[in-house]
């Protein structure tokens, strides 16, 4: 118990991160960020086997965040956990930043892929994964995708390939908040039945509460379990968690908050 109030005090610290990140850059997706920001903390901070000095140590675990526009939750938990100093998390889509609006990972030590056009994640997390088994590497991949990016047929096809390879160092994260930036998921194009759907792709499939920690971490272990089938964790999200008046707002997803906003949004992170 003691373990899951720690990773709540960073999730909340992560959370504030992504608060002022925004604030300072005027700009950015703070939504979506919030909502996944349970489900990070626990990979970078319990989950994930990583050495923030070896960045590229052949044998650490792989995390894609396929819904790029994410950035500063990938971004924080980066910093928080040593791969850069959090003073640069101010720098965010400021002109020379490493701190692109989405992620780089030919300038920023810690990012697996460049992420931000929709749908191409966890193509790449199956190349991963694949090469993890024909390496004989015991590494896991994870790849976090949004449920308005599952609109896209890259997905699809990629799940085919997931479950054909029999790739089952593959764990994925729905981040099923319910919000895109044009509304809501079931009136632009409804994904639903979704864990339905990934069973059908011959996924192996969780649903759990994406903001209880303990859910979290004991779907992942049961994940790691799973023999001959990549796993799904279905996350039921909320869009801007933590901050009342981004909580299930759809105007949040790409919006910064002014200073009287962000304010109010630390001292409820607080």
């Amino acid at each position: 118990m003691e373990a899951i109030s720690w990773l709540e005090r960073k999730a909340r610290e992560i959370r504030r991160d992504i608060i002022s990140m925004t604030a300072a850059a005027g700009s950015g997706h703070p939504g979506g960020s919030l909502s996944s920001a349970d489900i990070v903390t626990a990979l970078y901070f319990q989950i994930m086997r990583l050495d923030p000095e070896k960045p590229d140590w052949p044998d650490r675990d792989r995390f894609v965040l396929s819904k790029g526009h994410a950035a500063p939750v990938l971004y924080s938990a980066l910093a928080e956990r040593g791969f850069f100093q959090t003073s640069e998390l101010l720098t965010l889509r400021k002109l020379g930043s490493r701190l692109q609006g989405h992620p780089d990972m030919k300038s920023l030590p810690g990012v697996e892929m460049s992420t931000g056009s929709l749908g191409q994640g966890l193509a790449v997390a199956n190349g991963m994964a694949l090469a993890g088994k024909l390496d004989y590497r015991d590494y896991r991949v994870f790849v976090l995708l949004g449920d308005g990016e599952n609109q896209e047929g890259m997905i699809w096809e990629a799940a085919m390939a997931s479950a054909h390879y029999k790739l089952d160092n593959l764990t994925a994260f729905l981040d099923h908040n319910g919000l895109q930036i044009d509304g809501p998921v079931r009136e632009v194009m409804s994904v639903e039945p979704v864990a339905d759907k990934w069973k059908a792709f011959g996924w192996d499939v969780q649903i759990i509460d994406g903001h209880d920690l303990s859910q979290i971490l004991t779907a992942v272990e049961k994940a790691k379990e799973v023999k001959g089938r990549p796993q799904m964790i279905v996350a039921e999200t909320i869009k801007g968690k933590g901050v009342s008046f981004m909580e299930n707002n759809v105007d949040w997803h790409g919006k910064a908050p002014n200073p009287q906003e962000t304010e109010k949004a630390l001292a409820e992170l607080a």
